[in-house]
């Protein structure tokens, strides 16, 4: 059974996005079922309400609907924080994972944090890591310490060397390959709102697909 958060959301980030299409969820690790909890649940998780909120979510269509509503694409935060954001559809499942990794500080945090967060709903999960082509040789233990990680927590992991530049060409990657869920740094939030904002019910468009962003 989980505990869940009534009432009135407590606004504790600055989001742009409207307080009452977005729930907060209380918890360091998220417990098992949190997937199916969140499309059948009208409330946020809480396992630790002394903390503050460990993870944002938000239904991706009507996130999407607020974008259309403006005269050009918003990022999701006027100041990202460290709370991470999850949008999803139709859906949220964590079968398909893809985890960007830049070789930056930032983006390998976000894989550990992840990892941390969902480890009780990603042991049957199938993992793909891209890098870039290139990684400085003082970056390729952590490269190979993160592949480690995720190769430990998930049921398949495989492991690929993109040159992408841009989130557009990650969430085409997604889409192309049914994955479920791309994770990727709040760095990028600015261009994925625009690469939603585009092709939103688009042919391209694909369902399942939900995004977790973070610092």
């Amino acid at each position: 059974m989980f505990d869940a958060m009534q009432g009135k959301i407590e606004n504790r980030v600055n989001m742009l996005i409207p307080q009452e299409i977005i729930l907060q969820h209380y918890c360091n690790k998220l417990p098992l079922g949190f997937p199916e909890n969140l499309i059948s649940g009208n409330a946020g998780l809480i396992c630790s309400p002394q903390k503050g909120p460990t993870l944002i979510t938000a239904h991706l269509p009507k996130v999407l609907d607020w974008l259309h509503e403006q005269d050009k694409p918003l990022v999701l935060e006027q100041e990202p924080c460290g709370v991470p954001v999850l949008l999803y559809d139709q859906e949220f499942s964590t079968e398909r994972i893809l985890f960007h990794y830049d070789g930056t500080p930032a983006s390998a945090n976000l894989i550990r944090n992840f990892i941390s967060l969902f480890s009780e709903n990603i042991k049957r999960s199938k993992a793909t890591i891209i890098s870039p082509s290139f990684i400085p040789k003082s970056k390729q233990r952590e490269e190979q310490e993160l592949i480690q990680l995720v190769s430990n927590a998930t049921a398949e992991t495989s492991f690929i060397k993109f040159n992408f530049n841009r989130i557009g060409d990650f969430w085409s990657y997604a889409v192309k390959n049914e994955c479920t869920l791309l994770v990727t740094t709040k760095n990028h939030q600015a261009e994925l709102a625009k690469v939603l904002f585009h092709f939103y019910k688009g042919g391209m468009w694909y369902d399942r697909l939900s995004f977790y962003i973070s610092l």
